[in-house]
């Protein structure tokens, strides 16, 4: 039965990343937003709406670390394994936008969630209040400023959608999403729980492997139909709503006490690193391009990362 939840997980996933595509490019046409905008806005939410769950649920039902853990490790996973993966397949060329805008605040979000649990190794509420605003902040600072990060290759077969089938889309595409990664998590606890595996471990490996699967399928969805802006925006964007919004909110609802330190001692700082690698892998070795090489550096970090759980 878990095999069959992660299988029908998977498909669901695919279908999901495909609709949520359709949905970003017509509302990016029909607004004459930058793509990279709708990858960091639309698509980026959706993705998230796993973390969300799996977190604010875990919190509430008293599992502090798995709702960290998941945040953590989600954040490590889409740059390390789903970046790596997605440069793999096709190599994205950036422009100063990205570095300028798009990882500056990606990194700022990540320090203030390691300044605000380092030191009491808790998540309060009034904390939460200053991560969710400050995502308020970003969509308004996106909205208005924002220009193009990445090159795309301007499919032919771009067309903006009546307003209602972009919604629909949309809606389809999140419950997709939500429910295949659902699906696949609770396969893959399943599974975990026969070998008896710690709650940090789960949260940090399977869970958040499970709900970066959203981004995976976009991501990769996004690159073979060459819309490589919403990819990139959607990867940098998630790691920024999983942090302010996912965490933010979580906290407001319910304040996160680490107990394994291992989160604050380890995970924490593989998720400040990769971030932290992002921006010199611009420039080396080619500049201005994220291609199969960084994507090998990527991958073989991220797997270094999971060796290093067990140890």
């Amino acid at each position: 039965m878990n095999l069959l939840f992660i299988v029908i997980g998977f498909v669901l996933l695919i279908l999901g990343g495909n609709w949520l595509l359709k949905a970003a490019v017509g509302f990016s046409i029909r607004l004459n937003i930058p793509r990279i905008v709708i990858g960091m806005t639309v698509v980026s939410f959706a993705t998230s709406l796993p973390e969300l769950i799996v977190s604010v649920k875990s919190a509430l039902d008293g599992y502090a670390d798995l709702a960290l853990g998941n945040v953590i490790g989600s954040n490590i996973a889409n740059l390390g394994l789903v970046l790596g993966i997605t440069i793999l397949v096709s190599t994205i060329s950036v422009q100063k936008g990205f570095y300028k805008i798009d990882w500056p605040i990606m990194m700022i979000a990540s320090l203030l969630l390691y300044f605000f649990i380092a030191f009491d190794g808790e998540l309060q509420r009034y904390e939460g209040i200053v991560l969710f605003s400050f995502l308020i902040i970003f969509l308004v600072f996106l909205l208005k400023f924002q220009k193009t990060a990445v090159v795309d290759e301007l499919p032919e077969d771009d067309i903006e959608l009546p307003l209602y089938k972009g919604v629909l889309l949309l809606i389809l595409g999140g419950v997709a999403l939500w429910g295949g990664s659902e699906l696949l998590i609770n396969g893959a606890i399943g599974i975990a729980h026969k070998f008896n595996v710690s709650e940090r471990i789960i949260g940090i490996t399977i869970v958040s492997v499970g709900t970066s699967i959203p981004e995976l399928a976009a991501s990769l969805i996004a690159v073979l139909k060459k819309e490589k802006a919403i990819s990139l925006g959607n990867l940098i964007g998630s790691n920024v709503f999983n942090i302010l919004a996912v965490l933010g909110i979580t906290s407001m609802i319910t304040p996160i006490k680490v107990t394994d330190y291992g989160l604050l001692t380890n995970d924490i700082f593989w998720m400040l690193g990769i971030s932290l690698l992002i921006l010199p892998l611009n420039f080396v070795p080619v500049s201005m391009k994220l291609s199969w090489k960084e994507g090998l550096i990527l991958i073989a970090l991220y797997l270094l990362f999971m060796v290093s759980m067990f140890y």
